[in-house]
């Protein structure tokens, strides 16, 4: 399966329904909050290679496309009482441009969502340390208990006397489905480090396989139509793989670099004029990165 990549052409009745929408004669699905995470590990070269599930075929949403880690927020990851590492609630609503709650709950979706999907834990025992392996049968049994919400993030940590590093995550971008979608999403990016001694495994139940790829390699396979991805994928891959383009440095310190200064402002892709036809609109600052490869 190949989906096109920015800028993508649309069909005309398709724009035709998304102004339906904005002029109101169409009532757009609520989106609902979630929350991804591109985790990164350095590659041979030392530019950064993110880790990618391939959503089962048969998935409503995104079916057939490769994906980061992540997933919608849960109503227990808006617990107060979660043990926490790093910077505050406060803090994190305003990077996020969110409330001090909704911070909260999309910092512990990103961890518990990242830990369900891959694995891998962005938390330790304290905030100066990390957890060094969760492959033991104990964590696998945690893991599908959190998955199952038979387990919530606050008893899991507490249980373990762990604290969400949140230190571990950095902002980087934020992503709200187009109003003529059916099932929409109000989508936090954020990056994150794998940590030394974690390792990743397959064990999403909604993926077919997973894979770690370098961030520009996943964009040029996305190019070729050797990966199929949504717009979004497709671009922070791209963008990632070129700010870790370091040389003779580790790309991921650049990275994690760029998104220290970061804030989300959330962008939904909107119809706009491609020539002689339509297509959706992208991020401006990304503009450039894709025409340098369209030309």
């Amino acid at each position: 399966m190949r989906i096109p990549l920015p800028p993508v052409p649309l069909p005309a009745h398709l724009a035709d329904v998304a102004r339906e929408y904005a002029d109101g004669t169409r009532v757009a699905a609520e989106p609902r909050d979630a929350a991804t995470v591109i985790l990164m590990r350095a590659g041979a070269d030392g530019a950064p290679e993110v880790y990618l599930l391939r959503r089962h075929v048969s998935m409503e949403f995104a079916g057939g496309m490769c994906v980061f880690p992540g997933g919608g927020v849960d109503p227990r990851d808006y617990d107060q009482d979660v043990a926490w590492a790093g910077p505050t609630p406060a803090t994190w609503a305003a990077r996020l441009d969110a409330t001090e709650d909704v911070a909260r709950a999309l910092v512990c979706a990103a961890v518990r969502e990242t830990f369900e999907e891959s694995g891998v834990l962005l938390a330790g025992p304290s905030a100066d340390e990390v957890v060094a392996d969760t492959t033991g049968d104990d964590w696998e049994a945690d893991r599908h208990a959190l998955e199952s919400r038979a387990l919530s993030m606050t008893d899991f940590l507490n249980r373990r006397g762990l604290v969400l590093r949140t230190d571990l995550l950095g902002t980087w971008s934020g992503w709200l489905t187009p109003v003529f979608e059916s099932k929409r999403y109000r989508t936090w990016f954020f990056v994150a480090r794998l940590p030394e001694g974690q390792v990743t495994r397959d064990v999403s139940t909604e993926s077919s396989e997973v894979t770690w790829l370098g961030a520009a390699e996943a964009a040029e396979q996305a190019d070729r139509g050797d990966l199929a991805m949504l717009p979004p994928t497709y671009l922070t891959c791209l963008e990632i793989g070129e700010i870790g383009r370091v040389e003779g440095a580790d790309g991921i310190d650049a990275v994690i670099g760029a998104s220290a200064g970061r804030s989300v402002t959330m962008f939904m892709p909107e119809v706009e004029p491609l020539g002689e036809g339509l297509t959706l609109s992208m991020p401006d600052e990304l503009r450039p990165l894709v025409a340098s490869r369209r030309s």
